[in-house]
């Protein structure tokens, strides 16, 4: 039986960040299903107990003991408990800037849908980390926010080597070095896409003139800064299609589009049909 279209919900730092904390930890049992929803902020939880499914980015995967999943701004995700199961996860939500630029590129390097299993033996020193961050967290004292810290990204380290997650290959010369500026330019796209981004403001972003970090930004990746940035929208919305009810006007401007009629436009010249043939016939498949 196909599972029912949600519309889903956007989290937003003011609803779940205390004033201006970068950081926050809960401690979670999920007996209901928690609905499709996608967040302003980073979230990694860890499963201790329970069984249940995780429809990720739209893919289902199974939830247990040692699951372990990283989401960014730019994935959205359903929990589904088995029946008469109850899940019970750490649940770490963090802001971009809380955790170092060369971890943020490896994180984009691993592309969506992070989730790996660990085995009992690399499970328990990860359960002692989010166990040390839920101390420091609930009596807080001086230096707690740097011993929080560390532990989030050794569990981050942890979560990319499972991915076993490449380098950073854009464009068509995979194999050379990449501009550093164009490294951090295409992980603050991929995060942000959903931003009212313009080629001026990535530039100054990445510390380069507007005309110097256009000509690197082709250069390097084989496309225009725009055409990545609609590329990216546009991933974003097919998914989104394809898993939710929500309305195309709301799917448009979700995805960082500012106007419909070239959302659709772009989507059709991309995937060869428009959103709403593609959401009734199923089987998006892209032309080129």
């Amino acid at each position: 039986m196909e599972r029912e279209r949600k519309t889903p919900e956007r989290l937003l730092h003011e609803q779940y960040m205390l004033l201006d904390t970068p950081f926050r930890l809960f401690r979670h049992q999920v007996e209901w299903v928690v609905s499709v929803h996608w967040h302003e902020f980073f979230e990694i939880a860890l499963v201790t107990s329970g069984a249940g499914t995780h429809i990720f980015n739209g893919k289902a995967k199974p939830l247990k003991r040692g699951s372990l999943f990283l989401l960014t701004p730019a994935d959205f995700h359903e929990i589904v408990p088995d029946a008469g199961q109850t899940l019970h996860l750490f649940n770490a939500i963090f802001v971009q800037r809380y955790i170092r630029s060369e971890l943020l590129q490896w994180i984009y390097q691993a592309g969506e849908g992070i989730q790996v299993e660990l085995e009992e033996d690399r499970l328990l020193p990860i359960e002692r980390e989010f166990e040390r961050m839920w101390d420091e967290s609930e009596q807080p004292v001086q230096g707690g926010e740097w011993v929080i810290a560390g532990a989030l990204e050794r569990v981050l380290v942890e979560v990319m080597r499972s991915q076993r997650a490449g380098r950073l290959s854009v464009g068509h010369g995979g194999n050379a070095a990449i501009h550093p500026a164009i490294v951090k330019a295409v992980t603050y796209i991929s995060f942000q896409f959903h931003e009212p981004l313009t080629l001026a403001s990535t530039a100054r972003h990445v510390g380069l003139s507007a005309n110097y970090f256009s000509e690197c930004f082709r250069k390097e990746t084989g496309v225009s800064f725009q055409r990545f940035l609609q590329d990216s929208r546009l991933q974003f919305a097919h998914s989104m299609l394809g898993v939710t009810q929500l309305p195309i006007t709301e799917i448009c401007y979700a995805s960082g589009f500012g106007n419909l009629s070239h959302f659709e436009r772009a989507f059709k010249s991309k995937y060869g049909r428009t959103p709403r043939q593609a959401r009734h016939r199923g089987g998006l498949t892209s032309t080129e």
